[in-house]
């Protein structure tokens, strides 16, 4: 079994239109996560969403591509929660080692107009143009920033 490389990730920062409550809220909330949590011609139902939001506590949800209808079905455990500042999650196969898994940390800091999101994933290689995780979670952000908007 490989070990997950933790040198390895990418960081993404958005302006968003939104309070920082309401972006926590996004992030969390399961029927916000079901709007947005996604890259483009992808859909998450509802109804595949469970989120148990407590430290220790696990979140699993299903992407489903609206063209072939394959299922992705991601999960991880909740590492920390601090509302609506910083929220660190692992992020992976559901059930997998969270001492082995890549690790998503979101940090919100209040602006003027909104809110500054730093998005940090840990874990895994990425970079624009790979057409996997760095353009996913680009593709996901731009979702959610629509979403707020």
């Amino acid at each position: 079994m490989t070990k997950t490389d933790m040198t390895q990730g990418f960081t993404m920062t958005r302006a968003l239109n939104a309070t920082p409550q309401e972006v926590w809220h996004a992030w969390t909330n399961p029927d916000a996560m079901a709007r947005w949590w996604h890259p483009r011609n992808t859909s998450t139902p509802r109804e595949e969403i469970e989120v148990d939001l407590r430290v220790g506590g696990t979140y699993r949800y299903t992407m489903v591509s609206d063209t072939t209808g394959e299922r992705f079905v991601t999960g991880g455990v909740y590492l920390e929660l601090d509302p609506p500042r910083r929220l660190v999650l692992t992020w992976g196969e559901p059930g997998s080692d969270p001492q082995d898994t890549p690790v998503i940390t979101v940090s919100l800091e209040p602006m003027e107009r909104g809110t500054m999101m730093t998005f940090e994933l840990r874990g895994v290689h990425g970079e624009a143009g790979d057409e996997f995780f760095y353009d996913g979670w680009d593709e996901a952000l731009d979702v959610l920033e629509e979403h707020l908007s």
